[in-house]
């Protein structure tokens, strides 16, 4: 199976459209356009019944110390840990393809609306809901896609990797939030094949992707 984008190429950078943040020379940062990229897949297994997709971010840094705080940097040997940026379960066998923006075309403050989503499909629920838990402006269930926002200091560029699941199964055995430990608990016994697409980000002016 492949997975394949007219939005950024595997390991290139992810334009600043498809993201939750982008560069402000005054302010840092500001709002990005938070699109969802397009996405296309082939070579799928014969037996499939549905598809799972998760973006996840491996490059958050463990402790928050250092992040986004002025004169520090965050060190590229902090150890990371993974952050969900979407997760999409049931998106029916007959889908080849999500176009740009289908999903997600704007940041939402408290979060999109979910779990139903386009083509059938229901959306998971990411880990900026966790993030902004204790923002009273921003608070919420973030459903669906929402993009790339790393620390402006941080000296590692991040990955965001895009894998789609082909199922053999029509509906993913799970329920309550779904978040990406009960979805890749739920897909346990179920894959038949999977594929791979990773882009870069950075927020840090002194990298140049």
């Amino acid at each position: 199976m492949q997975l394949f984008s007219e939005s950024f190429s595997d390991h290139g950078a992810i334009p600043g459209e498809f993201a939750f943040c982008v560069a402000d020379p005054l302010r840092h940062v500001r709002l990005g356009g938070n699109r969802n990229p397009h996405l296309a897949w082939r070579d799928v297994p014969a037996a499939t019944q549905s598809f799972v997709l998760i973006c996840a971010d491996p490059d958050v840094p463990s402790r928050g110390d250092d992040v986004n705080r002025e004169g520090s940097v965050v060190s590229a040997s902090l150890p990371r840990v993974e952050f969900f940026h979407w997760l999409l379960v049931d998106l029916p066998a007959s889908a080849s393809e999500i176009r740009a923006g289908e999903f997600s075309t704007v940041v939402t403050p408290r979060g999109k609306a979910g779990p139903s989503a386009a083509k059938g499909a229901r959306q998971g629920i990411n880990d900026y809901t966790g993030w902004f838990d204790g923002d009273p402006d921003m608070r919420g269930d973030y459903f669906g896609y929402d993009g790339p926002c790393p620390p402006w200091n941080d000296e590692l560029v991040h990955r965001y990797v895009f894998t789609l699941y082909a199922l053999d199964v029509a509906q993913l055995p799970a329920h309550g939030p779904l978040t990406g430990a009960v979805i890749r608990a739920a897909m346990a016994g179920h894959i038949l094949d999977k594929a791979t697409l990773t882009g870069r980000y950075t927020l840090n002016p002194a990298i140049v992707l």
